[in-house]
């Protein structure tokens, strides 16, 4: 007998031997399974068509997912608490499984944003399965894993049809300069009317009036930014300066009749 059909028999009794204990592992967990006396008088019939997953968009690629690690992708949700006075923006990178990355958004809770620095520490090294049933200590931020967990699995992704997907540190992009997430804060009421607080461009000083009454622009201060400028030993009225814009119309040939201050006046 050649080298060649020897390898090829020896294949052959290894494959047997593989078959065979395959057959009994499955006799094994059959003996532990409970049937109800019904079920185990029924005879059986084989099973046709072998229908498998239908196959979801992730990271470029088309995947037919039967496990968790066959899951992969970036994207962001929304959760939020019982009483509604709170909610979270959860951001997930995920890759075969298991979460790499992960930023966490709060707003409306004090006692929330805690609980998003215990969640960013316990996410990470996590697959998506643990994290949906891991206490994320709020409610929101739980509820915010579990939307992420739907949109994930059904490849419903910020990066379905990204080849590669997104490199770790993409999360960080949408917080930009000076790393501050993106926030919106106005008050307003029927009698005295709006305040703009806080909107994309940073903390707002003054909002500027038209001859009607009527908000017009604004000035703003974007506190990334300053905090930078203040790190690298530029003076305090400097870096204000160098980091204080307007929007709309401000000057008095655009429109503007007068400023105030929407937190004292």
């Amino acid at each position: 007998m050649s080298k060649k059909s020897s390898n090829f028999a020896a294949q052959n009794v290894l494959n047997e031997k593989k078959q065979k204990k395959q057959i009994k592992n499955n006799k094994q967990i059959i003996k532990h399974m409970i049937y109800s006396k019904e079920v185990q008088e029924m005879c059986v019939v084989a099973k046709g068509p072998k229908h498998g997953p239908a196959p979801i968009p992730e990271e470029g690629k088309w995947v037919k997912a039967t496990e968790i690690k066959d899951i992969s992708g970036m994207t962001h949700g929304i959760g939020w608490c019982a009483p509604q006075q709170g909610c979270c923006k959860l951001s997930l990178n995920v890759k075969d499984g298991v979460i790499e990355e992960a930023l966490v958004e709060t707003i409306g809770c004090s006692g929330m944003t805690h609980s998003a620095a215990m969640a960013a520490e316990i996410l990470p090294g996590k697959t998506i399965l643990e994290a949906l049933n891991t206490d994320l200590v709020c409610d929101a931020i739980n509820t915010a894993m579990r939307e992420l967990f739907l949109q994930i699995v059904y490849g419903r992704t910020q990066s379905a049809f990204s080849e590669g997907g997104l490199a770790i540190g993409a999360g960080l992009e949408d917080l930009g300069k000076g790393l501050v997430s993106q926030c919106g804060t106005l008050y307003s009421t029927k009698e005295k009317g709006v305040r703009y607080l806080q909107l994309t461009e940073g903390y707002i000083t003054k909002e500027f009036l038209d001859e009607d009454n009527e908000v017009c622009g604004y000035e703003y201060v974007h506190m990334g930014k300053f905090m930078d400028a203040i790190k690298k030993g530029v003076p305090a009225d400097e870096a204000l300066k160098s980091v204080t814009g307007t929007y709309g119309r401000t000057t008095k040939e655009q429109g503007a009749v007068k400023s105030i201050d929407p937190r004292k006046n």
